[in-house]
Formats: C-alpha cells, structure tokens, sequence
C-alpha cells in the first residue's frame, strides 16, 4: 500500500472513530399498542410526565418508566403540546378540528376548548409576550392566545406554511416557513412579519431550535441543516443530514443540536460557539423516528415511531403502520 493510500486509511478510520463517539445509546422503548399516526412529543419541565401526540388523542407516560399516566381525548389531528407551568395550563394543538385544548396540567383534565386558525400544527409558549402561539398551516398565519382568558388575541398571516416557530425570548419569533424555504421574524411587540429570511439551499423547513446565548438558528431541511444568525438572517454553515427530518431539538447545557431523521438516524451536531459546528454522529434510531424532544432536567432524547409493513418495490407514499407498534424510543448519552 501507498504511503498516500495509507494515509487515506487512516484519515478514513479516524473519521469513522470520531463519528462514532457522541455517547448516545438506545436505552429503552415505550410501547403504546393504540393505534393513530403522530407527530410532536413533549416533557413537561416540572414533572415526571411525557406527553406524546397520537391520532385523536394525547398519551401521558412516566418520563422514567414509560408507564400510562393518562389520556387527553378528542384531539382529533393532535400534532403538539405546549404548557405554561405558572397558570398550570396545557395546551394542544389539534390540526383536523381547527382547534387547541386546555388541560388542568396537575390532573390533565380538560379544561376547555379554542378556536384557532386551519389545521394548527406546532404550538409553543412564548415567554416574552406570555402568549400560547400556534403555527396553523392552512391558514398560513399564527394563533397568538391569551392563556388568562384562554381566548386568540391576534392572528398573524406570514405568508405561507408555517411549520415550527422558537423563540429569543426577548421579543422576536422566528417561524419556518415550509413552502417557502424561509424563516420569517415576528416582532411581538407589533404582533407582525418584520422579515423574510431565505435559507436556501435547504429545501423544505420543518424543525427549528435556537441557541439563544449564541443568537443561532437550526432548521431542518431535506438533507441539510442550515444554522443561521438569529440577528441578521446570515448563514452561518450548511450541514448533511439524513433523510426525512422533521424535528430538531437543542440541549442547551451541553451545546448540542439533533435532528431526527424519518429516514432512521438522529444527526448529533457539537456547537463550539457561535461559528463552529461539527458532526460527530448519525447514529442509527428507527424508520419513521422524524420528530424529538429532549428533557433539558435528565437530557434523555425522545423519538416517537412505529413499525412499518413492508412495501412493494417501487411503492410510494408512506407505508402502513403495523397494528398496535407505537412506540417512543428513549436515547441517553453516557
């Protein structure tokens, strides 16, 4: 062998070794035999519960066991769950119905019901503005509601399909928009679009995370995350990611960004400071794991699932969901 085909070996090892190493381990699965397609899961800071959005309903599991805890019904199209922890509400978003739920978050009885937007989709509590924010993906705009009152005290057109929305935390939102390939920025205190950030060449942005000690965005796209500066718009690095991502989280204390992959991988991405990213890992998940949360008290990762029928060579579209195979898988790093 070469000296230059040794190197190239050897070079391939280490970076093969390095990619190896992001300490994440598969460590248990949480199996809820109902059947219904998913979409986001939550854990709720202040206690032991994990609230996992499935079909027409919300499943609430021990965080730690995985057992039920409880269910919220009649979330028809459930894609996610939010909560503000000082009123002791939660909230869902339920996109066939056009509507959120309130829940009593002690007793996860319901509370009442909102109307929203068309097919409200990711749902969030904003801090600066103390407001409950849906991303409702028909009516390409946002549900701003007033938890006191529990009543849509704005709505907020943003001129196409909003998919996830974070927040700085000190008056702007930033919101991806999904058929646009943009971010769009919302002044909260003028409850409106301020700008329209293109992210291209990421295609299609569902997930987004932000670092807000950085001032750094990370939205997800077909095959690329793009980091981009929360101040100006500018991106910062463009980065391979699997197929399929529909989520990604941030795990502040350890400055670490993941996005899940439809395709089966979670991308585990180390953040230096506000200009250095490196990929240390695509470990392997499941098929279908597209959507993660991490628990910032444990920093356990959590990545709902299924098991999938097998299709025909050549079929398109998505495959059928075995009976009874919902799960959530729980990854922890050593």
């Amino acid at each position: 062998m070469s000296k230059k085909l040794s190197a190239l070996a050897a070079a391939t090892f280490l970076l093969m070794n390095v990619m190896a190493q992001s300490g994440y381990k598969h460590t248990q699965t949480f199996h809820i035999t109902s059947n219904g397609g998913w979409d986001y899961v939550a854990v709720n800071p202040s206690s032991n519960k994990l609230y996992v959005s499935h079909g027409t309903q919300v499943n609430i599991l021990d965080k730690q066991t995985g057992d039920s805890l409880g269910v919220i019904l009649n979330t028809t199209g459930v894609h996610g769950i939010a909560f503000v922890e000082a009123l002791n509400k939660g909230y869902t978003s339920n996109g066939r119905i056009n509507s959120v739920t309130v829940f009593n978050l002690a007793t996860d009885k319901v509370l009442g019901q909102i109307a929203t937007g068309e097919n409200p989709d990711a749902i969030f509590y904003e801090p600066y503005s103390k407001k409950i924010i849906t991303c409702n993906g028909r009516s390409k705009d946002l549900s701003v509601i007033d938890p006191l009152t529990d009543k849509v005290v704005a709505t907020i057109p943003v001129g196409g399909k909003p998919e996830t929305a974070v927040s700085d935390e000190a008056g702007k939102v930033y919101v991806n928009i999904e058929d646009k390939n943009e971010i769009a920025v919302i002044d909260m205190d003028k409850l409106n679009v301020v700008a329209h950030w293109p992210i291209e060449p990421g295609d299609g942005p569902t997930g987004l995370a932000i670092d807000i000690a950085t001032k750094r965005l990370f939205a997800g796209c077909e095959k690329l995350l793009i980091v981009v500066d929360a101040v100006n718009g500018k991106i910062v690095d463009k980065l391979p990611i699997g197929e399929g991502c529909d989520g990604v989280a941030f795990d502040a204390e350890r400055k670490i960004i993941l996005a899940s992959n439809g395709s089966g991988t979670m991308t585990v991405v180390k953040e230096a400071n506000a200009h250095e990213f490196t990929i240390v890992e695509n470990l392997v998940t499941k098929r279908g794991a597209r959507t993660i949360t991490v628990d910032p008290s444990t920093h356990k990762v959590y990545m709902p699932t299924a098991v999938f029928e097998p299709q025909a060579p050549g079929e398109k579209g998505r495959p059928k969901m075995v009976n009874g195979s919902f799960q959530v898988l729980v990854f922890e790093k050593h």
